[in-house]
């Protein structure tokens, strides 16, 4: 809870919305979520179809080095989200009853996205800063045949969903 309600929850909406997308194959946002045709690199192409791969982002204004390790993260996570993701949600229903007034109700719901994932083999494979939208944006791969990672040790035995 160290981060600030708006930025969290902006956060879970950008993370849901890549769900949405990764199981509508017609939606195709290029600019957040994994490439689903192939990812370039000088030395070669990476398809989607032998290739986990993972696309993040980072923000520019808090240096370009700071920018550059969060989106190779980022693009990490993006990745590690396909193979695995736990989601967690908590809601409280509260009804408060006054005498002499209406009853009020106030419903918090509260989801969680988490990922935890030993991945081994992972590229980064682009880099690229945007001095116009001040972002930079990184692109990891990690080849299939290589299976699904491990849990990572203390991941809790909750449903896992696996993608």
């Amino acid at each position: 809870m160290a981060a600030e309600p708006p930025d969290v929850r902006t956060r879970a909406e950008q993370s849901f919305s890549q769900l949405n997308q990764h199981g509508d194959p017609k939606t195709s946002d290029r600019g957040s979520g994994p490439s689903r045709s192939s990812t370039e690199d000088r030395g070669g192409t990476y398809s989607s179809e032998q290739y986990w791969i993972g696309k993040g982002q980072g923000d520019l204004a808090k240096g370009k080095a700071v920018c550059q390790r969060v989106s190779e993260l980022s693009a990490r996570t993006d990745l590690a989200k396909q193979i695995r993701v736990m989601v967690k949600e908590h809601m409280v229903d509260r009804v408060r009853e006054r005498s002499g007034r209406d009853t009020e109700q106030d419903i918090e719901l509260t989801r969680e996205e988490i990922v935890q994932e030993y991945l081994q083999d992972v590229k980064i494979v682009d880099r690229h800063v945007d001095e116009e939208t001040k972002t930079c944006s990184a692109t990891a791969v990690m080849l299939k045949s290589t299976g699904p990672p491990k849990p990572a040790s203390g991941a809790e035995s909750a449903p896992i969903s696996t993608r």
